[in-house]
């Protein structure tokens, strides 16, 4: 089998998601599965900024914080925020407080409420799915950029996003399931109905 590894279950996962209950969960029943509401593709994108340079369980064990936080990720609502929530949230020990990445969200609402006049979050994000997605038998053939991540980042940097570089919008994709990197051979390689292998 390779890269993954055979849980008490009898289903086959790769390392990472095999390390702890709560990853485990996250792969199982979230991590690929297809999101194209506003509100859930705004809270990935919140999610994977704040990951950048953090382990992803780090960011998964304060999910219910972040999204105490930040208004359950209400775009309408975070973009509204000002210098007292900036203060509070650098106060907040639930939430990785990073000031760099905090502004980066109030600021990425605000981008977010302003695309709705050219068709939206949704839109943008989706239109740049590629045609094909990786294959991978191991670890070492999952990609961590691709032609359309770099597009997407390009896009929404023009957009006025930040933290939004291809590598961690490659992170968003496979998240979202544009992109299946679940490795050949596990459980849940297929699940997001996208693809067919």
């Amino acid at each position: 089998m390779g890269d993954l590894i055979i849980g008490v279950d009898g289903l086959a996962r790769p390392p990472w998601a095999a390390s702890s209950e709560l990853l485990r969960e996250y792969y199982d029943t979230e991590w690929g599965m297809p999101i194209t509401d506003e509100r859930g593709l705004f809270e990935r994108l919140s999610l994977e900024a704040f990951q950048s340079g953090l382990s992803w369980a780090i960011i998964l064990k304060k999910r219910e914080d972040f999204r105490r936080a930040f208004a359950g990720f209400d775009p309408d609502a975070v973009a509204a925020f000002g210098q007292s929530q900036i203060d509070q949230l650098l106060q907040d020990a639930g939430i990785v407080r990073n000031r760099r990445k905090i502004e980066a969200t109030i600021s990425n609402a605000r981008a977010t409420v302003a695309l709705r006049a050219a068709g939206g979050l949704s839109e943008l994000i989706w239109s740049h799915r590629p045609q094909h997605t990786p294959q991978p038998a191991t670890l070492a053939e999952i990609p961590t950029q691709s032609p359309e991540s770099v597009a997407l980042s390009k896009a929404l940097k023009r957009a006025g996003f930040r933290f939004v570089g291809p590598t961690t919008m490659f992170a968003l994709m496979e998240a979202i399931g544009m992109v299946d990197t679940h490795l050949l051979g596990s459980h849940r390689r297929g699940s997001s109905g996208i693809w067919r292998q």
